[in-house]
């Protein structure tokens, strides 16, 4: 290593990792506005705790002199700002950790970056840290930036904040600024919920209260940024909290052991130690903490270990093992703030994969109460989210799931969506509280069921869902195919995009979220007519598949019949009897599907009609009421 200053590594390296596995260890953030200093600070810290190695150092002083800002001198930055990009412009792009030890602790650190277009990275670098370090340049004083970022530390539970106002080698070492500094900021946070903070005067670059007291600062009272690193206490605070315990795995290797493996969320546990499994609400006691090391007494947050029960009862993963006298509440509706981090918008009503500890759930979000303006804090209207956006939403899933608002336990209130189709991460979730309408409403029971009214029938009720490009066809396919079912005296609905949009969806326009919507309601009101016993047509374009695939799903197996009608563009558009395509391409309608909104094929559709051909109507009617009666929705009347 470049400068190795600890006699015991030298001596005894076994006695040093021993001295070092032991230590405690802080996760923490650097935030703040663009070139305030962060990667420096960063740099400066992994310099000081004699971490950077030789072949690093010789790089550092050859990069420095070369792309560095500093007039040859070490331009720490260059040991955190690894992208060609964050060189070339001189700023933080991705989140940068970074793993650094004193004697005391040990730290790992995450730079993120100041751009707003970046905030997602700067969330994800926040979801697991205990302190934020927010840094000002004291040239500059508090900017948006330095309230945005404020704001969502705040917002995502970092109780731990350092105002490190930086570069106050370049105002003289200033009493009276770095005093003004921390006034202009006091009163803003005590506004977002920042009740206390340490303020640390510090010059990044030139180690000023960074490892060692500066002579430049002798008004100057407080720790210095690693002292304060070094002695913040957090595991009594993260331990204080009732007992939480996400089961992330059944560990039964053999017949004689069965344990619930995973990673303490809050609070601690003792053998005898009393627990309510949630949601089944089943109660017993604690008989063994088994680590790989050995049993334990004793268990507190952030241990990994595996639980052993006095009673053999039916847990899986994603359940919660809670203290018996404390237990979550369980919902399956909720409030909560979301922060939206993919390039597509969110689209309300449009169903996502939720994960919440070690449970995966189907989920919902609603149009936005508002979203938050992350400039001036400001609430204000809007229909969704869009990259970068932070909103309050409400959410709605398939089933109740254990829950603590996020204020109270990190683990067991934040969550992330994920898209179904991509598997991509589209945005973190912080749950406030389950709206009381999921406890008050419910399902009535009724007498006459849809068995009942299906035998009245003499049929087996079904979803026909036709779905193209306009000029497909098929809404005339759908009309023929009704017609068809009629003359064999089966009792049938057609629902067709344009005459539900003159009552049911007359309020909905044409954006991809008003699309989401539109197919949603229609989904539901198709759910309830098989429910009633029919057969129901829907010919719509419904152009994405996640909300084809949400109407499969809410009817039963085998009751849905997906109908592609596929027709070339061209040939669309050569059908265009309403002038609609004509229109798009002059610029007159906006969001028109094939021109400028997009159409995602089906990749498995039950029913392929390729009608840009020579396929008649009647044709395509016989194909789909062939398979119909292949799948068993209509019997062979022979």
């Amino acid at each position: 290593m470049a400068h190795v200053a600890n006699e015991l590594l030298e001596q005894d390296i076994e006695a040093y990792l021993t001295q070092h596995e032991n230590k405690s260890m802080l996760r923490f953030i650097t935030c703040g506005s663009v070139d305030d200093g962060k990667s420096t600070l960063i740099g400066r810290l992994l310099y000081d705790s004699k971490l950077v190695f030789d072949d690093h150092l010789s790089a550092l002083i050859s990069d420095s002199k070369r792309i560095g800002t500093q007039g040859g001198d070490l331009d720490f930055a260059l040991l955190v700002d690894g992208l060609a990009a964050e060189r070339e412009q001189g700023i933080t792009i991705d989140v940068a950790y970074r793993f650094f030890s004193t004697e005391q602790r040990k730290f790992i650190v995450a730079d993120t970056p100041g751009h707003e277009q970046y905030t997602r990275n700067m969330v994800t670098g926040a979801s697991t840290a205990e302190l934020a370090v927010i840094l000002i340049d004291a040239r500059k004083g508090v900017l948006t930036q330095t309230r945005r970022h404020s704001y969502l530390v705040s917002l995502l539970g970092i109780r731990h904040v350092v105002l490190a106002i930086n570069k106050l080698d370049l105002v003289d070492y200033s009493e009276e600024v770095f005093d003004g500094i921390v006034a202009d900021y006091q009163s803003f946070a005590e506004g977002i919920g920042i009740s206390s903070f340490t303020a640390i005067p510090i010059s990044a670059l030139g180690g000023d209260n960074i490892s060692e007291r500066s002579l430049h600062t002798p008004w100057y009272k407080g720790p210095t940024l690693i002292e304060h690193l070094e002695n913040v206490d957090v595991d009594d605070e993260r331990s204080r909290g009732p007992f939480r315990f996400p089961v992330q795995w059944v560990n039964r290797p053999d017949l004689d052991f069965r344990g619930y493996a995973g990673q303490i969320a809050g609070g601690r546990i003792q053998v005898g130690g009393a627990v309510r499994i949630v949601p089944s609400g089943a109660e017993s006691t604690i008989t063994r903490i088994v680590t790989a090391d050995g049993d334990l007494s004793e268990a507190i947050t952030g241990q990994s270990v595996t639980l052993c029960l006095a009673d053999a009862i039916d847990i899986s993963r994603g359940d919660l093992i809670a203290d018996a006298q404390a237990p979550p509440s369980v919902a399956d509706q909720f409030e909560c703030h979301l922060i939206w981090m993919a390039e597509e918008e969110m689209l309300p009503g449009r169903p996502y994969v939720l994960k919440i500890g070690g449970r995966t759930v189907a989920a919902t979000v609603s149009q936005p109460k508002y979203e938050v303006n992350v400039n001036s804090l400001v609430h204000q209207a809007s229909k969704t989210l869009g990259l970068n956006s932070i909103g309050v939403c409400n959410l709605s899933l398939d089933q109740p799931i254990p829950f603590d608002p996020y204020v109270e336990n990190r683990e067991t209130g934040g969550f992330i969506l994920v898209d179904r189709f991509t598997n991509a991460t589209v945005a973190a979730g912080l749950l406030h509280f389950g709206l009381r309408r999921a406890d008050n409403v419910h399902w009535q029971a009724v007498e006459v069921d849809k068995v009942r009214r299906s035998e009245m029938n003499n049929q087996r009720p079904a979803v026909i869902w036709f779905t193209g490009l306009s000029g497909s066809g098929k809404s005339t396919i759908a009309n023929t195919v009704e017609q068809r079912l009629f003359d064999l005296g089966h009792r049938t609905y057609l629902l067709d995009g344009d005459n539900i949009r003159h009552g049911l969806n007359h309020d909905l326009g044409f954006t991809d979220a008003d699309r989401v919507e539109n197919v949603r309601r229609v989904a539901e009101v198709a759910k309830l007519m098989v429910d009633a016993g029919l057969i129901v047509l829907c010919s719509f374009i419904s152009p994405f598949r996640a909300e084809r695939q949400l109407a499969r799903e809410l009817v039963g197996e085998g009751e849905f019949v997906e109908v592609f009608v596929d027709v070339s563009l061209e040939v669309a558009e050569q059908r265009d009897h309403k002038g609609l395509y004509a229109k798009a391409r002059r610029g007159e309608l906006d969001n028109f599907t094939g021109i400028d909104s997009p159409y995602e094929e089906p990749e498995n559709p039950d029913v392929h009609l390729h009608t840009s051909g020579s396929l008649t109507i009647e044709a395509a009617a016989d194909e789909v009421l062939g398979h119909l009666y292949q799948s068993g929705i209509l019997s062979d009347p022979r």
